[in-house]
C-alpha cells in the first residue's frame, strides 16, 4: 500500500530534496557521441529500438543557434552512432516511439508559424506508421499546441492515451488519460476530453510523458518529466516516473529518478537551459537495474544506468 501513497503535490523543489536525500545516484553515466551531423546538436533521443531488423536510435538534430530541427535515425558503428542511410529525415522534433498489435509507431512534434502570434511558432504531435515513414505521411496528428501526447497498448489490448493540454485545462502543462478500444479510435475528441490526473503538478509548473512501460502485472510505469522556472527565468527539467493503474485511475506519487549534476558537463543550447534533462527512454534489464536516455541542456544526449524505478511495483 505505501507505493500507492499520494501525498498531494510536490514541487519539483521538493522532489529534488526527496531524490537527493535517498542517495540513489546512477551507477554509470556516459555521453552518446554522434558522428557525421555536419556541426550540429543531437538531443532528446530515444531509447534504442529495433526498426527495419536493426537497433537504432532516433534523436533530434539541429544546429546551436536554431530551433528548426530534424529527426534522423541512427546506427552504431564502432562506437560511434551515425545516420542510418536508408531511414528517412523527418521535419519534426523530440521522437518518440512505441508498438501498437506489433506494429512499430513513430512519433514527434512538428512545429509551424503560430496562427495568431507572428513570429511564434505553434506545435502538434503527430504519429507515423512504420510503413508510412518511406512517403512521411502521418496518420494522424494531434491537437494544436499539444506536446507529449503518448499512445500504450494494454495488456487487454486497449489502447491508453495520454495527453498533456495547456491553456485553460492544463495551466502551463498537465497530464491527462483516455482509454480507446483500437487505433481507428484515435480522434481529437478524444484527447479533448481525457480528464486530467489531478494532483500532480503545481499550476506554476509543468510536465509531460515521454515513454510508457507496461509492467508484468498490467500496470503502467511512467517516465516523463516535470519542469519549472526560476526567479531568473531559467528552466528546470528533471527526468521522472510514476506508476498508473489503467483500470481504477490510480496513480502514485512522481519520483525524479536523476538530475543534470548526475550526468558528465557538457554545453547548453543556452543559459537559461544548463539544468535541463529531457527524458528520452529507458531500457529496463533483468538484474535490477534500468539504462535512462536523455537529453542534456539542449545540445547532448546522455545515458546513465540506475536503479530500476518500477521494480518494486511488479513484486
Amino acid at each position: 500500500m505505501a507505493l500507492w501513497k499520494n501525498s498531494g503535490v510536490k514541487s519539483c523543489v521538493e522532489l529534488l530534496e526527496v531524490y537527493r536525500a535517498g542517495g540513489k545516484r546512477p551507477f554509470y553515466a556516459e555521453k552518446i557521441v554522434f558522428d557525421g551531423v555536419e556541426g550540429r546538436d543531437v538531443y532528446n533521443i530515444t531509447a534504442p529500438f529495433v526498426l527495419n531488423g536493426e537497433i537504432v536510435i532516433a534523436g533530434r538534430v539541429e544546429r546551436r543557434d536554431s530551433e528548426q530541427s530534424e529527426i534522423y535515425f541512427f546506427v552504431n558503428r564502432d562506437g560511434k552512432w551515425v545516420q542510418r542511410s536508408d531511414s528517412p529525415v523527418l521535419a519534426l522534433q523530440d521522437p518518440f516511439y512505441t508498438r501498437i498489435s506489433g506494429e512499430l509507431i513513430i512519433g514527434g512534434v512538428e512545429t509551424y508559424p503560430h496562427p495568431v502570434d507572428p513570429g511564434k511558432l505553434g506545435w502538434r504531435t503527430v504519429f507515423y506508421k512504420e510503413s508510412g515513414l518511406v512517403d512521411k505521411k502521418p496518420f494522424f496528428q494531434g491537437p494544436d499546441q499539444m506536446k507529449d501526447l503518448r499512445l500504450v497498448q494494454l495488456k487487454d489490448g486497449s489502447i491508453g492515451v495520454f495527453t498533456r493540454p495547456q491553456g485553460e485545462k492544463g495551466g502551463r502543462g498537465k497530464i491527462g488519460y483516455a482509454r480507446i478500444g483500437k487505433l481507428d479510435d484515435l480522434s481529437l475528441d478524444v484527447i479533448h476530453q481525457a480528464p486530467l490526473l489531478e494532483g500532480q503538478f503545481l499550476d506554476e509548473e509543468w510536465g509531460g510523458c515521454n515513454e510508457i512501460h507496461v509492467l508484468s502485472n498490467g500496470l503502467l510505469g511512467v517516465l516523463g518529466h516535470i519542469a519549472r522556472f526560476d526567479e531568473q527565468g531559467n528552466r528546470h527539467y528533471y527526468p521522472m516516473t510514476f506508476v498508473f493503474d489503467p483500470t481504477t485511475g490510480k496513480f502514485s506519487d512522481m519520483s525524479i529518478i536523476a538530475e543534470r549534476a548526475d550526468f558528465p558537463a557538457g554545453p547548453a543550447k543556452r543559459p537559461d537551459l544548463v539544468d535541463v534533462v529531457f527524458s528520452g527512454g529507458l531500457i529496463r534489464h533483468s538484474n535490477g537495474t534500468a539504462d535512462l536516455y536523455a537529453g542534456i541542456s539542449d545540445a547532448e544526449a546522455h545515458r546513465v544506468t540506475i536503479a530500476d524505478p518500477f521494480a518494486a511495483y511488479e513484486k
